[in-house]
Parts: structure tokens; sequence; C-alpha cells
């Protein structure tokens, strides 16, 4: 699994989809599409959230931009 990292210092840099404050984040985040990594599912315990729609396209968009697809 490829995950992207939440991160709740906002900078707005290139490859951040700012997020707001979604009502299961203690605090206003961003994913930040630069901190690809990979991911063992098996680790996860528990789905905290999901994104919208609305976001994941946001998320989508700055992957195509930041991979130059």
């Amino acid at each position: 699994m490829i995950v992207a990292p939440l991160t709740s210092q906002i900078r707005g840099l290139r490859g951040e989809v700012d997020l707001g404050k979604p009502r299961w984040l203690p605090k206003p985040s961003a994913v930040s599409v630069q901190g690809l990594a990979s991911f063992d599912p098996r680790c996860l315990s528990r789905r905290l959230g999901v994104l919208s729609a609305a976001d994941l396209t946001r998320v989508k968009n700055a992957l195509r931009d930041i991979l130059d697809l």
C-alpha cells in the first residue's frame, strides 16, 4: 500500500493539499503528497476517517502535478 502522510504543519508548499479541519482530526491538516511511502496495511488497527470525493480529487491532482503526469 502506498500512503501520503497527513500533517498539521501546513506550510502551503507545492504538493500539500489543505484539508481544513476534518471532523475526525483534532487540528487543521494537510495531505503531503511529497512524503509518499510504502506501508504494510496489516499494521493498521482502525480507520480514523475518509476523505471527501472533492478532497480525494485534489490529492490526485496534486500527485499528478508533483509527479509531472
